[in-house]
């Protein structure tokens, strides 16, 4: 009896072992699913911080870019206490005569260059150190124009500017007030080469010459010849283009080479 009782006691002790040890395992499987739980969805915020970081420096630089523009926007023109807006004047006032355009092609006197070139531009050469029988030594400008029509004009001529390039962009030149006349040195290689026109003046643009005064057409010799351009009564308070010819491929069909020299403003 005693034994049975026993044997019973044990049955129990050993059922309780047995249920205690599967209730620890549940207890624990639910605890790691617990702690990885947190894990999985601390990951997906970070990804998305990631992302988001990426977002936020695309659109940093398609911020940036706009902002750099006014840095790339040309500088206001500078302003003249007299006239606000205007570029300061650079107008030299001519107070001894003769003042010359063109005297050799070395020339500190030379106050003018053959910048201006016009119409069928790809026709022309100048060589402005010509030292073949100059009017006055050592050297005279010799100008060669093929009359091919390379860019479609029918025409070239050439402008002396001041500064070189200035087709009335700059506030400059010179003023000629004290002078009356331009007379300046010509001639052809073969004789009957026909100049439309030369001139004083005449640019156009912002800051254009204050007048424009001319003789042609003209026709030239194989000698050399001097030319007058008759100045009374104009306004030459702001001359930037000093000297100008121009001639066309009508009345030049097979081109021509003229001679120039001596070009220069007088009282």
């Amino acid at each position: 009896m005693k034994m049975r009782k026993m044997m019973i006691c044990l049955m129990v002790l050993l059922m309780g072992v047995a249920l205690l040890s599967t209730t620890s395992i549940v207890i624990g499987a639910v605890i790691e699913d617990e702690d990885a739980a947190p894990v999985k969805k601390e990951a997906k915020p970070k990804a998305a911080k990631k992302k988001a970081k990426k977002v936020e420096k695309v659109e940093e630089v398609e911020e940036a870019e706009p902002a750099a523009e006014p840095a790339v926007e040309a500088a206001p023109a500078s302003e003249s206490p007299s006239a606000p807006g205007e570029k300061p004047s650079r107008t030299k006032k001519v107070t001894a005569y003769p003042f010359y355009i063109y005297q050799d092609g070395a020339a500190k006197a030379n106050h003018f260059y053959p910048s201006g070139w016009m119409g069928d531009y790809g026709d022309l050469r100048v060589n402005v150190k010509e030292m073949v029988n100059p009017h006055s030594a050592p050297s005279c400008a010799k100008i060669s124009y093929t009359a091919k029509g390379k860019n479609g004009a029918g025409w070239a001529g050439v402008y002396w500017q001041q500064p070189a390039n200035n087709w009335g962009t700059a506030n400059a030149g010179y003023d000629l007030s004290g002078a009356k006349r331009l007379t300046f040195w010509a001639r052809g290689e073969k004789g009957n080469e026909v100049i439309n026109e030369f001139k004083v003046g005449g640019i156009q643009g912002e800051y254009a010459d204050t007048d424009v005064a001319g003789i042609g057409p003209v026709k030239l010799t194989t000698a050399w010849k001097q030319y007058t351009i008759d100045l009374a009564g104009k306004d030459l308070s702001r001359i930037a283009g000093g000297f100008c010819w121009a001639a066309s491929a009508d009345e030049n069909p097979d081109g021509f080479a003229i001679y120039l020299d001596d070009i220069m403003f007088e009282q």
